[in-house]
């Protein structure tokens, strides 16, 4: 895609990825299916499943059409709610979400399969290309957002249906951030999240700048610029490069920040075939689906390396009851203190930690031809560069509970937010962010 105003979504992907070796982990329903299990739904008053979604779907109002067979307004009460509900269909931890909630839970029952009905719903309506939506009145304003990623899209999507103009920015060639380049492709491939996001773009009116950064770096749209070109500005640029663990030997060949790796793995080819003991450090959500992508890659041996225990860890546990079933192993209560080898990477040297993660004394070596870090991302906040009338905390925008800072007319939503949740916190963050400078564009006039 070019850096001009794009319809489109699809780059041109290659078609030797790596991550087209994975199916899904979780298969969709065929009708059969999907009516069966949308039949079990007991379609309770308040439910508790609808409180426990970030974007608020109607979830027993889309069952029941579903049950019914009215599957175009099933899909449309989700997308109502949710622009990207295909995507979050297959990437939303419903475990701890609305399926977590569910109320057969607490009735010894298995509880509605929440996520896999969304996604039967979603996929056929993106087959069909039924469209529900469409651009409002043109209001004379403008918007200008940076990333462009869930967050920015469904503030985009939202201020079209507003009627203002939109111009989304980004400094990488591709769309749709994490939800094209970091999804786990056993759950989403990049394809998948490009076709979602062509269907999205069919509103008309979203211009795409991609291979343009914002902010102060060399060659940059200046904020004050960006600006200068809007009413008003979203701020949706995600997380930063992945953390290392400065310590001896890290640029090593072969140590590799788990972010850029999956990155690299989704949008291109990879040849692994030297590697025979693969090492994730870290312990949330990234290094589990680091660990599960490496087995999945055909890595003979892959160790979680985690400095606390495993009933500590902050990843999802049922997926990494899912990563020991695939066959990772974990060494806990380890620290890694210096990468070894003579240039590409050979072993880790670690201290071993106890359940307070305090240093025991013990050393050992653990045998590594391949380690990716996964200890967390970098924040930007520091790209806003002092600007006046931004806050930030830890290195996030602060906002109020809309998404608008302290600076009149700019907003955030998102992991620069947030601070890193997920897509369906960013989906729900831009779409009240967009709501709110819908408010404020028409409450300024002129």
């Amino acid at each position: 895609m070019s850096k001009s105003e794009s319809t489109s979504a699809q780059p041109v992907l290659q078609s030797d990825r790596a991550e087209s070796v994975f199916k899904d982990f979780k298969p969709p329903y065929d009708e059969g299916h999907a009516v069966v299990e949308a039949s079990r739904c007991l379609f309770c008053d308040e439910p508790p499943c609808q409180q426990a979604c970030p974007t608020s779907i109607d979830i027993p109002q889309f069952i029941r059409k579903i049950a019914t067979g009215n599957i175009k307004g099933s899909a449309r009460t989700i997308f109502d709610a949710n622009i990207l509900g295909m995507s979050c269909a297959r990437v939303c931890p419903v475990e701890v979400l609305c399926v977590g909630d569910c109320v057969y839970n607490h009735m010894g029952q298995p509880p509605i399969q929440i996520g896999k009905l969304q996604r039967y719903a979603t996929d056929i309506a993106l087959a069909e290309g039924w469209q529900f939506f469409e651009a409002g009145p043109d209001t004379g304003k403008s918007v200008g957002l940076v990333g462009a990623g869930p967050a920015s899209i469904a503030a985009a999507h939202q201020l079209r249906r507003a009627g203002h103009a939109v111009t989304i920015y980004d400094k990488r060639d591709v769309i749709g951030g994490l939800n094209t380049w970091g999804v786990a492709p056993y759950k989403m491939k990049a394809e998948a999240a490009l076709e979602e996001l062509e269907w999205v773009l069919r509103i008309g009116g979203i211009d795409i700048q991609l291979g343009i950064g914002v902010g102060p770096g060399e060659g940059d749209l200046p904020f004050e610029e960006l600006e200068a070109r809007h009413d008003a500005v979203f701020l949706g640029f995600g997380l930063g490069e992945d953390s290392s663990l400065e310590v001896p030997g890290q640029d090593l060949e072969g140590v590799h920040g788990a972010v850029d790796f999956i990155e690299c793995m989704k949008l291109g080819a990879l040849d692994l075939g030297w590697v025979k003991r693969a090492a994730v450090v870290g312990g949330g959500n990234t290094a589990i689906d680091a660990v599960r992508e490496l087995k999945g890659l055909g890595i003979p041996e892959v160790v979680l390396v985690y400095r606390g225990q495993e009933a500590g860890m902050s990843g999802y546990q049922h997926e990494w009851k899912a990563a020991k079933v695939e066959g990772v192993t974990a060494s806990w209560g380890s620290q890694p203190l210096a990468f070894l080898g003579a240039g590409r990477v050979q072993s880790i040297h670690c201290a071993r930690l106890d359940e307070n993660k305090k240093a025991t004394g013990d050393m050992f070596t653990l045998g590594a031809d391949l380690v990716l870090l996964a200890i967390g991302q970098g924040k930007l906040g520091e790209l806003l560069g002092g600007i006046e009338g931004i806050a930030l905390e830890r290195g996030k925008v602060v906002t109020d509970a809309d998404g608008a800072t302290g600076r009149p007319g700019w907003y955030a939503g998102g992991d620069c937010r947030n601070g890193g949740k997920e897509v369906v916190n960013a989906v729900d963050e831009g779409k009240r962010a967009a709501l709110a400078i819908d408010a404020y564009l028409r409450n300024k006039g002129g």
